[in-house]
């Protein structure tokens, strides 16, 4: 792993046969990958919600193939997913990513316990998840068994026979929105009501669309992976454009095997 950006003295184009670059070809152990994506310091005001998305996309701009992203994904970009795990209070998800995925609850990161309590977080963050119909299999581990109550994120108008049968198999209903389905910045600010500031999300894609097109997204961790798999596989955000594009700025860029491990933020805040 090497670092292409910023650039600093250290930073280098990797030497044939031999280790350079910041970080060189070795491999960053879990405290540095924490410092390279730690979240912005809380203002004079405290703490604001950030949030942050972590998406996978091929060269030719593919999420998934076959229906997945891990086939397009890598070791170190597994890495980089349980850190930045380990460093959100929240891990917002889509419920069709749930369905797809197999999302399971969050686990507790022994290399991550002590700064988790520094920072006054849980052992592991909670899930939540955002869907209008409540169409979920709530005898799944996610909702019966996670170290962190697993957060509904709904509309007020979702059937409350769903509600009941979420609540009952241990979730928290969080209504974010006064039709059936759920109002991003309302998500946002009803997360951050309960104590969740750094937000985390993982899509899918239509989960992404909705919030770029609602302007609440922070920051874009997207690892390009060097791979090509034509066909119709969806991009990292999906649904209605949005009326002007929305210019993020470079924070990093780290390098590996092919793959870059970007960060894109609406600004530049002193990490």
């Amino acid at each position: 792993m090497r670092r292409l950006f910023p650039v600093t003295d250290e930073t280098a184009a990797p030497a044939p046969g031999g280790a350079s670059g910041e970080g060189g070809d070795r491999e960053w152990s879990l405290d540095e990958l924490a410092a390279a994506y730690a979240y912005p310091e809380p203002g004079p005001g405290g703490p604001v919600p950030w949030l942050r998305a972590n998406m996978v996309s091929t060269l030719d701009g593919a999420a998934q193939h076959d229906g997945r992203s891990q086939p397009i994904s890598s070791a170190t970009d597994m890495r980089i997913f349980g850190t930045l795990r380990a460093l959100a209070d929240v891990v917002v998800v889509g419920a069709e990513t749930v369905r797809k995925e197999g999302y399971r609850p969050a686990r507790a990161r022994e290399d991550f316990a002590a700064m988790r309590e520094a920072a006054g977080q849980r052992p592991a963050p909670a899930i939540a998840v955002v869907t209008a119909g409540l169409d979920l299999d709530f005898s799944l581990p996610l909702f019966t068994s996670p170290l962190v109550p697993t957060l509904i994120l709904t509309g007020a108008a979702a059937a409350p026979d769903r509600v009941a049968t979420a609540e009952k198999a241990g979730a928290r209903v969080v209504t974010a929105g006064d039709g059936i389905g759920v109002d991003p910045a309302r998500a946002v600010r009803a997360l951050a009501d309960l104590g969740h500031t750094r937000l985390l999300t993982e899509g899918g894609p239509r989960l992404l669309g909705q919030l770029v097109a609602a302007g609440v997204l922070d920051e874009l961790c997207l690892t390009v992976s060097p791979m090509l798999t034509a066909g119709e596989a969806q991009r990292i955000a999906g649904g209605p454009a949005v009326t002007v594009p929305h210019r993020f700025a470079l924070v990093s860029m780290l390098e590996e095997d092919g793959f870059l491990y970007t960060r894109y933020g609406r600004a530049r805040p002193a990490y």
